[in-house]
């Protein structure tokens, strides 16, 4: 991408403290947006913003956790209007169906979910009301694949590609471009940390072999905010080295 092509746009990245929503944030600085990062963890979000800064763009963070309904209607407040839109937060507790406890059902749904859903809805109107605005939902290949002992977060996850759709026809009128990322097995803390020795084996089993790295689906993510992607509305970009196509 051209280094600057986001240049006096504003950008809010929820979850950005770390992995894949941290690699965003740096992306969408990179080429020139004022990125608002976004997560619970300020000591983890200043460091967001340093590594912005160091590398000279322009950043800001607003402590948030998205689970709570009133935190995300003063986050809308507080960043106002925005040009893009990336919903990334997201959490990932797993259980066996018959074991799955209503929290983290709840949990699940509330940041995956609810976040995006009243994020959104607080932030279109300013973007519709301008004729423009890119907002990318960061869901999983999960949203399209059975994995055991993961039913509700592959539910949550296709939920997020369903409200890309609704909102691309809802929205499109109106100039703004509603698409998601969908990432696949990615190499962050977390993932690394869940999987532990089996990580490896299991990034061999998509057709690239390997797992992705975290700026590589912040460059999808840059992608389709910019205006490159400006014929590209309700679309699942998937960043998952081919593993759903086997």
């Amino acid at each position: 991408m051209s280094t600057k092509e986001l240049q006096g746009k504003k950008a809010l990245v929820t979850g950005a403290t770390s992995g894949i929503g941290r690699a965003i944030a740096l992306k969408l600085a990179e080429a020139g947006a004022t990125v608002y990062a976004t997560g619970r963890r300020a000591e983890l979000g200043k460091q967001t913003v340093e590594l912005i800064e160091r590398a000279g763009g322009t950043g800001h963070f607003v402590v948030a956790d998205v689970a709570n309904l009133d935190d995300v209607r003063r986050l809308a407040a507080e960043v106002g209007e925005v040009d893009v839109l990336v919903n990334n937060a997201g959490v990932f507790p797993s259980s066996p169906t018959p074991e799955q406890s209503r929290h983290d059902y709840d949990q699940i749904f509330d940041v995956n979910v609810r976040a995006t859903y009243f994020l959104t809805a607080a932030l279109v109107p300013a973007m519709v009301a301008r004729k423009k605005g890119a907002i990318v939902n960061v869901s999983s290949m999960a949203g399209q694949i059975g994995t055991p002992e993961s039913s509700v977060y592959n539910a949550s996850k296709a939920a997020m590609d369903a409200l890309t759709r609704s909102w691309a026809v809802e929205f499109g009128a109106a100039g703004v471009r509603v698409n998601s990322v969908a990432p696949g097995l990615i190499r962050t803390d977390m993932a690394v940390d869940m999987l532990g020795e089996i990580f490896e084996p299991v990034s061999q089993s998509t057709p690239l072999a390997r797992a992705g790295e975290p700026e590589e689906v912040a460059e999808a993510v840059a992608f389709l905010a910019s205006d490159r992607a400006g014929y590209i509305t309700g679309a699942v970009l998937l960043a998952d080295g081919g593993y759903v196509a086997t």
